[in-house]
């Protein structure tokens, strides 16, 4: 093989590798876990969890594992309307701070 077939193949190897990333990213689920949700966002794992907690964001919860444990997931509607309108607003706006 010569060099020029050799960075071909390469090249090649590596397009394909893109590709298969961008397809990855742009397919549609219908429920996202919040992990998914935070890396699209470009947010933290945590914030991602503690909006679904306080009710920021449209979450159910799904039973993960055997145990009594669950997950938050988001449906592709909910992280559709966040990217466009943002979060929903703070239902305990005021605190009592002792």
């Amino acid at each position: 093989m010569t060099t020029s077939n050799h960075e071909l193949l390469t090249r090649l190897a590596k397009i394909e590798t893109l590709v298969a990333s961008l397809v990855e990213q742009r397919t549609i689920k219908e429920w996202y876990s919040t992990a998914e949700v935070a890396t699209l966002l470009g947010k933290a794992e945590f914030t991602v969890r503690e909006w679904c907690r306080l009710g920021r964001v449209y979450a159910e919860k799904k039973k993960a594992g055997r145990g009594a444990t669950s997950e938050w997931i988001v449906s592709h509607a909910e992280l559709t309307r966040v990217r466009h309108e943002g979060l929903l607003p703070d239902p305990r706006p005021y605190r009592h701070v002792p």
